[in-house]
């Protein structure tokens, strides 16, 4: 089984595997890849500054850390994400825990498809592409 769901200290979300594991190859396919080696890992805040903290030397919290391993057009990777901040994110923004779950399993797929978040008029690009990953889901 090329994705993995898996949890550190929370329980597992409610979501479909199925039908996000499908919806994860439909989007990677968009983008001209294939899905390798894709491990979620769905954690605590403090499970997530502790990897922020160890591999990124980064001391804060984040909804998602995504570790690249991917090779040619064959995206495969290491998704830790903080549910802690997911439930923070969804009140924050006015959206339901699904919706930015969603978002946020999917932002980091976007990342092993090249779709940075970081540099000048980047962050609108991610944004977009996640909506558009998003409708495909609804679909």
């Amino acid at each position: 089984m090329p994705i993995t769901y898996q949890t550190d200290g929370v329980k597992m979300p409610a979501i479909a595997k199925k039908d996000i594991t499908a919806w994860i190859k439909a989007v990677a396919e968009s983008y001209g890849k294939k899905v390798g080696e894709i491990a979620y890992i769905f954690c605590s805040d403090e499970k997530i500054l502790e990897v922020n903290r160890t591999y990124l030397q980064h001391d804060y919290y984040t909804d998602i850390i995504t570790f690249d391993y991917t090779e040619g057009n064959k995206i495969a990777g290491d998704l830790f994400i903080s549910l802690d901040t997911v439930t923070t994110n969804a009140e924050q923004f006015s959206t339901t825990y699904n919706e930015e779950l969603h978002r946020v399993i999917i932002h980091g797929i976007l990342h092993l498809c090249g779709i940075d978040d970081k540099g000048p008029g980047e962050r609108e690009k991610m944004e977009a592409a996640e909506n558009k990953a998003l409708q495909l889901l609804k679909a």
